[in-house]
């Protein structure tokens, strides 16, 4: 059945009840009888989030013909989380209190019970995983290039060697793999041609770096109530898209009362932002270019919302 057969009003309600099932998918799987763990994911999940990977999974899988959303729940589940589970570490190393509008699960029940929560949200993909088969090779390499891309994030910073390269490196890794994992799996699952996947793949590719400058641009200019989480902590510590385009790599902020206002200062002044976003839309052309191969579609324009959503957001 070929993408162009639903119509706007159809599309909707097919990815209104995916991400739903998506919802459900991940309650049920992260329900311990260990009440820590099922309260700390409970906590995370129920705070919502932009739900931007499983929607690009179900978008994908419907552009290419796919109809059977209950079917492809799992898979996008397992993506959301994935990089849920990725975001509570996160919060542990960065010292993050606020996430998606919510006290962290660090600030509520502390580095260790953060960190096996965690655990048990990377564990329960392989659950959700088990049924599909081959596809578990497509989520294991997004997974190995999550932890390949925050050590080499890690280590560039001790190193004070975060440079616009290994930036790049970085956000392809732990960020863009992941997005590539989402599209390619929705390809998959909805029988497209390699062809087809391929395209889709770099699609889902160029989304995700485009995805993490623009979330880089907004850690630097905006505050904690309008982003939802911390904000400011990638500047101190000698990372993000502010430092890698500035050519800095962030060492002289410990010097400073204030090294998060001291370098804003410094990068409003100058067009390091621009430059970022400049970046940010060229990633989205490509992305643009990706989706030729498809018909048109509701399915294949609302891919196209989604890739323009993603560079004009504010938070």
């Amino acid at each position: 059945m070929s993408g162009a057969t639903v119509d706007r009003v159809e599309l909707n309600d097919l990815l209104e009840d995916g991400l739903a099932a998506v919802e459900r998918a991940m309650l049920a799987v992260t329900d311990s009888d260990v009440d820590i763990l099922r309260d700390a994911s409970r906590h995370i999940l129920d705070a919502g989030g932009k739900r931007i990977r499983p929607r690009l999974l179900l978008l994908t899988y419907l552009a290419l013909g796919g109809r059977d959303v209950d079917y492809v729940s799992k898979p996008a589940a397992a993506i959301e989380l994935m990089h849920t589970a990725s975001v509570v570490h996160d919060d542990i190393n960065d010292h993050g209190i606020l996430r998606r509008g919510r006290p962290s699960v660090n600030a509520l029940w502390g580095r260790t019970f953060a960190l096996l929560t965690g655990d048990f949200l990377f564990t329960a993909v392989y659950e959700l995983m088990a049924p599909y088969h081959d596809l578990n090779i497509d989520l294991a390499k997004a997974a190995t290039a999550l932890v390949e891309g925050e050590t080499l994030q890690a280590s560039a910073v001790k190193n004070n060697a975060f440079t616009r390269e290994a930036y790049m490196q970085i956000i392809a890794l732990k960020t863009a793999a992941l997005f590539r994992a989402a599209s390619t799996i929705g390809a998959k699952l909805a029988r497209a041609s390699q062809t087809e996947t391929n395209e889709l793949a770099d699609f889902g590719f160029n989304l995700g770096l485009a995805f993490q400058i623009v979330d880089d641009i907004l850690d630097l200019v905006q505050n904690e109530a309008q982003l939802g989480k911390s904000s400011g902590i990638d500047i101190p510590q000698g990372r993000g898209v502010a430092v890698a385009l500035d050519g800095s790599n962030g060492s002289g902020g410990t010097n400073v009362i204030d090294p998060v206002a001291t370098i804003r200062q410094k990068l409003m002044e100058g067009d390091t932002i621009g430059k970022a976003r400049e970046q940010a839309h060229l990633l989205i052309d490509s992305a643009m270019t990706n989706l030729t191969i498809l018909d048109d579609s509701a399915a294949k324009s609302a891919l196209a919302t989604l890739a323009r959503q993603v560079v004009e957001r504010d938070k």
